[in-house]
């Protein structure tokens, strides 16, 4: 009986989710004028002046009218817009701290629900409560990861289209149309915003912060003094292409030669959970009293937090960026 009314309060819990994300929700049309006024609203930040720049309007995080004013006033909501932004997710910001607050509350009354324990529920909640924004850095890596990978490509492309005498906008949108995502999605964006009235240099430096890897910030830096000192275009973008694919073949040499290493570290990683569970199943008595003696709790609650701070150390000792 118990299982069952927690499994209806996890479904209501979710349907008041969605019924939220579809409220604070938009239209297509409506985010796509939104994002082409957020690029023009970038330039303006950079200190840019040009008659596109007066097309700006404030910015929504929400359709809500009364949750946006509240947003609009703390400034951390802009760099969980950027994110989104540079995850490739069309969501407002409204929507994930929405979600994210639903998801600990929910979280924290499962655990309350099964359990009496004050610091085990609300160690539930809070990992409930993190759980979008840490899908969301996760896309956030693995799209620009992709995205550099796919990079070299996109340059050879418009590098061919310059040598055969078509104009730099012209390459942009045949990257566009041509190139896999997420590299055709960036430029697609950009060609757009150069089209609809945006100064080529600023739409090239939104695509720097939608995009924020060293490689582009060179390829944009090399356009522009390309564009005011002149040179040979072709020969910057093809050098700029062998550059990112020299850097890719020693980043894998990296992670040929560290693989032992990485490996040792996820073993350390897991090897305390394991313990706790072999350690369970061979003596329970040993083990419960970590679970069921206030003190036991506590010393969980901070070897959990420092073998947390212990895995991220150590695996950023065993991941070199190269």
């Amino acid at each position: 009986m118990a299982l069952l009314i927690a499994i209806a309060t996890f479904l209501i819990a979710t349907c008041i989710v969605f019924a939220i994300w579809i409220l604070a929700g938009g239209g297509p049309t409506r985010d796509a004028i939104r994002e082409r006024l957020d690029a023009v609203r970038l330039a303006e930040q950079r200190g840019n002046k040009s008659p596109e720049l007066d097309l700006v309007r404030d910015e929504m995080l929400s359709t809500v009218p009364w949750m946006d004013r509240l947003l609009q006033q703390w400034t951390w909501v802009g760099s969980l817009k950027k994110l989104l932004l540079q995850a490739g997710l069309t969501t407002r910001p409204a929507n994930v701290l929405l979600g994210s607050a639903v998801l600990g509350f929910v979280g924290y009354e499962i655990a309350s629900f099964f359990q009496s324990r004050v610091a085990i529920s609300v160690a539930s909640g809070i990992a409930l409560l993190l759980l979008p924004l840490t899908i969301i850095v996760i896309k956030r890596r693995r799209r620009l990861r992709k995205f550099e990978e796919r990079f070299p490509e996109g340059l050879d492309l418009l590098g061919r289209a310059v040598r055969a005498g078509h104009a730099f906008t012209t390459g942009l949108e045949l990257i566009a149309d041509e190139c896999p995502a997420p590299v055709s999605e960036e430029f697609r964006t950009t060609f757009e915003e150069q089209n609809l009235g945006l100064p080529l240099k600023d739409a090239l430096l939104n695509m720097t912060e939608r995009v924020p890897l060293i490689d582009v910030r060179m390829f944009v830096t090399a356009l522009l003094v390309q564009k005011e000192t002149g040179g040979n275009l072709v020969e910057i973008l093809d050098e700029l292409a062998r550059v990112i694919r020299e850097r890719f073949r020693i980043y894998r040499e990296v992670g040929i030669k560290t693989a032992q290493g990485r490996l040792t570290a996820a073993i350390l990683i897991v090897m305390p959970f394991i313990m706790i569970a072999l350690l369970g199943s061979v003596n329970s008595n040993y083990m419960n009293i970590l679970f069921t003696d206030p003190v036991g709790e506590w010393l969980l609650i901070g070897a959990g937090a420092m073998q947390f701070i212990g895995s991220l150390i150590l695996w950023k000792i065993v991941h070199i960026d190269v």
